[in-house]
């Protein structure tokens, strides 16, 4: 399978570029940037064979298979939509659109063509979370609350994560992951009860957090931020069930660190799940869809779920949804 990526993000290496390296048949051949230096330079030390004049040109490339979205946050949908009119595979960055209409519009082009089209939910296809719900599903029984938390310290507020035009905010940028983590460790889809945040400027969350309920009458909690918000920095999961609690440390990132301790009647236990680079497996599990036509873990129609709840906690909080300016 061979790769292009649209621009030349931070998040590249990390994502894409290093997991490729040890993943069999996958290889990233071009790029493309607003600024052809800057491609480059970032082809040049990646060792990227290609650099394209242009997204289009890029998209347009028919040795490449699939595309790399990693783009900022308002530009997901338009150009995860060229991709796929090219017959181009799509690893979308999350958040997967600006909101909940444009994910649609997406998984509907998805869906005619046939392609793979899969949000990049890394943490997901980690083992750790697959050994956190066996646990929620197999000791806790009935679950009664969910409470996650994405919180990190962004004190650059010149980011574009700061930016309203380009769908900033602790919702998008944090609180997905967040948001993601809940629905996917709690009894159905939430619904959203209420929700305040904290702004940096008008319309932009530097922090969020938002009280749900799911359809057992279970009930649900996101904290997220990237300045302050009572959090500085804690990324975790928590489960409360009927039998007892799974916390989880770090599950965005475990191959750097993570714990999972469980206590059940009284009984704590702790316990961590090897593995590597979340991306890593996340590349692994694209190829696989790509190769034998199988259904990734966060297909588009997950994403329009995830969109939809994030759309629900903006109006909740009384700020405008991304994308709707």
């Amino acid at each position: 399978m061979r790769i292009g990526t649209l621009g030349a993000a931070r998040i590249t290496p990390t994502a894409l570029v290093k997991p490729a390296r040890s993943i069999p048949g996958v290889d990233v051949v071009a790029v493309a940037a607003r600024d052809r230096s800057r491609a480059e330079r970032f082809a040049a030390k990646h060792r990227i064979p290609v650099v394209h004049r242009s997204y289009e040109a890029l998209i347009s490339d028919p040795s490449i298979d699939a595309i790399y979205n990693p783009l900022p946050n308002a530009l997901h949908a338009a150009w995860t939509l060229r991709a796929i009119d090219a017959g181009k595979h799509v690893l979308c960055e999350k958040p997967f659109t600006s909101n909940a209409d444009e994910a649609t519009s997406v998984a509907e082009a998805a869906r005619r063509s046939g392609l793979v089209v899969m949000e990049a939910f890394h943490y997901r296809y980690h083992p750790l979370m697959e050994r956190a719900l066996e646990i929620v599903h197999t000791e806790l029984g009935e679950v009664r609350h969910v409470e996650t938390w994405m919180c990190f310290p962004l004190p650059r507020f010149s980011d574009i994560r700061y930016s309203l035009e380009l769908g900033g905010g602790a919702l998008m940028d944090a609180g997905c992951y967040a948001v993601h983590c809940l629905r996917t460790l709690g009894p159905g889809e939430p619904s959203v009860v209420s929700a305040a945040a904290l702004l940096r400027s008008p319309g932009v969350d530097r922090a969020m957090a938002a009280d749900l309920r799911f359809p057992t009458g279970a009930t649900g909690r996101i904290n997220a931020s990237m300045w302050s918000g009572g959090h500085l920095l804690k990324i975790a999961a928590r489960v409360e069930g009927e039998y007892g609690t799974l916390h989880i440390t770090n599950f965005a990132a475990p191959q750097y660190f993570h714990r999972l301790t469980t206590t059940v009647d009284g009984v704590r236990r702790r316990e961590r799940v090897p593995g590597e680079a979340t991306y890593t497996y996340q590349l692994r599990a694209f190829r696989t869809a790509v190769h034998d036509g199988t259904t990734p873990l966060t297909p588009p129609e997950d994403a329009i779920a995830n969109m939809s709840v994030i759309d629900a906690i903006y109006q909740k909080a009384g700020l405008p949804l991304r994308g709707e300016l």
